[in-house]
């Protein structure tokens, strides 16, 4: 087995996910999965502590797609503003190349009751990170809770959209339209 290898944890990543997707998540060993890489299983361990996290891996960075635009957003930006920069700003990381990739997880985690309750975990990490930034930057109370459920609840339905087996527009349009519906129910316009 080649030793050093560029993309070692892609490669892993994408083999976990073809086998995950041919003979399920549970039946799946790391073995397995390091073999199909053509790696050792030490060598998996040094990217992921266990095949779950082939799924989560990367969850700082997930967290830090909203944390900049939230902490550089001008002083008197509104919540809704921030959320808004956050949301968009989080599309950067969704671009078309990370599309069949992100399916291909979401249809292992549908599949798992483990596995979704995971992504649920992270999505209140999600809101509970963003409730705390909102804080920081001088929002009270209720408002930055309910700013900060309403990101996560339009960042779900948006990622949901995007990875739509129908869906070719970007993470940003999908976003930008579940914001404006957002604006439609809280102002209607008749």
């Amino acid at each position: 087995m080649a030793r050093w290898q560029p993309g070692t944890r892609e490669r892993l990543q994408e083999t976990a996910l073809q086998l995950f997707g041919t003979q399920g998540y549970d039946a799946t060993t790391v073995a397995e999965i390091a073999r199909d890489a053509q790696v050792t299983e030490r060598t998996f361990f040094r990217h992921f502590a266990d095949k779950r996290e082939v799924l989560f891996a990367g969850q700082s960075d997930f967290l830090g797609l909203f944390t900049q635009p939230i902490e550089q957003a001008p002083a008197d930006a509104t919540p809704f503003e921030l959320v808004r920069g956050a949301l968009l700003a989080s599309g950067d990381f969704f671009d078309a190349e990370k599309r069949p990739f992100s399916r291909a997880r979401q249809a292992v985690i549908d599949q798992n009751s483990a596995l979704q309750e995971r992504e649920f975990g992270k999505l209140a990490t999600l809101k509970i990170h963003l409730g705390a930034l909102l804080v920081a930057r001088g929002v009270t109370e209720p408002t930055a809770t309910i700013a900060a459920e309403t990101a996560v609840t339009l960042f779900h339905l948006s990622f949901q959209q995007w990875i739509a087996a129908d869906e070719d527009r970007s993470f940003r349009a999908v976003a930008t339209e579940r914001l404006a519906a957002l604006q439609d129910f809280v102002h209607p316009t008749r």
